[in-house]
């Protein structure tokens, strides 16, 4: 398992590009699932990004998984961090609220916490960690506001459950990642091109008749998220996993629901509250302590 370092200032801007592409995904995907239907949104995306992550391996060359267990853990990995998730998500929103399902993601870096903690011997559970997971999910909690507690359960439960399990989903494979022996670059294109094998398949089976005609717009949000959401977005995942360990880049996703409600107010014209700007705050200063660590005396 490779060991982790300290995040560094290149280390949050790149996590800064792949938490902004990840919440602007929520756009482009509401502009795209009326054409296409869920699963073949999320088997036309992961196919994008397919063809732009293997021209660029191919060009530089990739190694080929040797050995059982990592065929194995490339395999989960696909079907944790790609397949589920795209899968459960998309299907569980079409009854969750938004903001139910933004706060049900924020317990994602709990999750991760727990995990690392127990999985590893670098990514232990630390005071400051603790508050900085605590920080993040109460800025979640700041944007989506009290409803969204209150919204839990009822009629909507299996729906968010759904999206319960897409955060579990990228909280297994991001632990796993770490434990293959390859490049983050050579990860991402092996999982993605299993994904897109398995979401194809699911897509032909129970996604209905193939999406055709799809106008310019919705055309280009599907471009937007094979390419940069999705193909770079997987990429940036996998290496800062690998360098920062999953602990610490689960946190900078606590920005993604953050993002997605600005990026509404500023394409969509949905209204930008004061409360956006407290919960960037609050995530922000999880993240800052969330990195401490006490000089030895």
């Amino acid at each position: 398992m490779t060991k982790i370092a300290q995040p560094t200032f290149r280390d949050y801007l790149l996590m800064a590009i792949t938490v902004i592409t990840w919440g602007s995904a929520f756009v482009a995907i509401n502009v795209v699932v009326p054409e296409t239907g869920p699963l073949w949104l999320a088997a036309l995306r992961v196919s994008i990004a397919v063809a732009v992550v293997w021209s660029w391996m191919l060009y530089r060359g990739i190694s080929v998984p040797k050995g059982a267990r990592v065929w194995g853990l490339l395999v989960i990995v696909a079907l944790m961090n790609v397949v589920l998730p795209f899968t459960l998500i998309g299907w569980g929103q079409q009854t969750a609220e938004a903001g139910v399902a933004a706060l049900l993601m924020g317990v994602g870096p709990l999750l991760a916490l727990i995990g690392s903690h127990f999985t590893t011997s670098d990514d232990r559970i630390t005071p400051y960690k603790a508050a900085g997971v605590a920080l993040g999910f109460s800025g979640i909690l700041t944007v989506v506001g009290g409803s969204a507690l209150a919204g839990l359960g009822g009629d909507r439960i299996l729906g968010q459950a759904a999206v319960l399990g897409g955060a579990l989903g990228y909280a297994i494979g991001g632990l796993l990642i770490r434990r293959i022996a390859m490049s983050s670059e050579a990860i991402a294109a092996w999982v993605l091109g299993i994904g897109m094998v398995v979401l194809l398949i699911a897509a032909s089976l129970f996604g209905g008749p193939f999406p055709t005609g799809i106008d310019k717009r919705p055309l280009f949000a599907l471009l937007f998220l094979g390419v940069l959401s999705t193909g770079m977005g997987q990429l940036l995942r996998f290496y800062l996993v690998q360098r920062i360990g999953y602990a610490t880049f689960s946190l900078g996703l606590n920005l993604i629901p953050v993002i997605g409600i600005g990026l509404a107010a500023l394409l969509l014209g949905e209204v930008l509250t004061p409360h956006l700007l407290i919960a960037l705050t609050l995530i922000l200063t999880g993240l800052a302590v969330a990195r401490y660590k006490p000089q030895a005396v």
